[in-house]
């Protein structure tokens, strides 16, 4: 099961990787040089308040399944 966990964790480090890609190619940056204000603010709050709560905490999930913090010999 800890084999599993570790590779999970390599599979959210990834997901985590691509939903900041998508996230700033195809919703932030468009909206923020689109020049309308609805986009700018959509923008806005998409590549500064949302892409890094999501990545991150996808991330850093990631690293703590990769880690083993999540193997039940630590419990």
């Amino acid at each position: 099961m800890d084999g599993l966990k570790k590779i999970l964790g390599i599979v959210w480090i990834l997901l985590a990787l691509v939903v900041l890609y998508f996230g700033l190619t195809v919703m932030g940056i468009p909206k923020l040089t689109s020049g309308k204000q609805e986009d700018l603010v959509f923008g806005i709050i998409i590549v500064f308040i949302l892409l890094p709560i999501v990545s991150g905490g996808l991330g850093v999930f990631g690293y703590y399944a990769l880690s083993g913090d999540y193997s039940e010999e630590k419990l």
